[in-house]
């Protein structure tokens, strides 16, 4: 009801999903949606449905005082933190067809979660109905899955991705980040390293030796285990070996101590 005066005002409405434990990545999401839209709604809800391991979710990071203030300072005009109740009043089937993509990569190793995913960001769409979306890129698949999600649906909003913020040794910000010991967090750099690796070689090296380097950089660092290291179709996520082809992708994903990154860089 909040947002119906608005609505018949004309604003333009913007909203950037979250599961809270934000962090500057967030609050970039917050400044490019504010360029775009009247009025900025910011959602926190800790999705149960995308967790693939209850432990998971119950050592989900949820700083609410520190959110709230984080929004308040960055601008943000609206809040919206519904209970899991009033996202899931009753049990319900979700399944919808995502396309090949919904099992590769991420979907492989987390079965399930794009379904999750898609569940609740049609419910938080259903109901702050914006004209625009505001997602980070460092949740490459993810994007993609939503943007399968609102054709599916044919709803009429616009799915925006915004670049991924880094810390300073190029670490791409995380919720996550925060469970990483001191050495964690030193190993944790060869993620955005053998990706800078494979950026920067990316004209003058075939492919198949880009990803045996990037391999080799990140299977060598002690404490992680890689799950993918992978130079793909942006469109697809299957993999390439073609360096003409439109936006490629390199994706990572790897297990740093206890604690599993993703991260990835446009190439092209």
């Amino acid at each position: 009801m909040l947002l119906q005066p608005r609505k018949l005002a004309k604003q333009k409405i913007a909203l950037v999903p979250t599961m809270g434990a934000l962090h500057k990545g967030h609050v970039s999401l917050i400044k490019i949606a504010q360029q775009y839209a009247d009025v900025v709604v910011c959602s926190i809800f800790v999705n149960p449905t995308q967790f693939t391991d209850p432990k998971d979710l119950e050592k989900y990071p949820r700083p609410l005082e520190h959110d709230i203030k984080m929004l308040q300072e960055a601008g943000c005009d609206i809040v919206f933190m519904p209970s899991v109740k009033e996202i899931y009043p009753v049990p319900e089937n979700w399944h919808i067809d995502l396309g090949p993509a919904e099992f590769l990569l991420e979907g492989e190793f987390r079965k399930g979660h794009y379904q999750g995913v898609t569940q609740v960001v049609k419910k938080l769409f259903d109901a702050v109905d914006p004209e625009l979306a505001f997602f980070g890129q460092k949740d490459f698949q993810q994007v993609l899955m939503i943007r399968q999600m609102v054709a599916h649906f044919g709803l009429p909003l616009e799915i925006i991705s915004c670049p991924i913020i880094r810390e300073d040794d190029g670490l791409a910000m995380s919720s996550r980040n925060i469970h990483l010991s001191a050495s964690d967090r030193h190993n944790a750099l060869v993620l955005s390293r053998a990706l800078q690796y494979v950026k920067d070689h990316f004209q003058e090296q075939e492919i198949t030796v880009l990803l045996e380097h990037a391999n080799r950089i990140i299977t060598e660092t002690p404490g992680v285990e890689l799950d993918y290291f992978t130079i793909a179709n942006g469109q697809t996520l299957l993999p390439e070996n073609n360096k003409e082809v439109e936006n490629l992708v390199a994706l990572v994903a790897a297990k740093v101590g206890e604690t599993r990154l993703i991260d990835n860089m446009l190439l092209n």
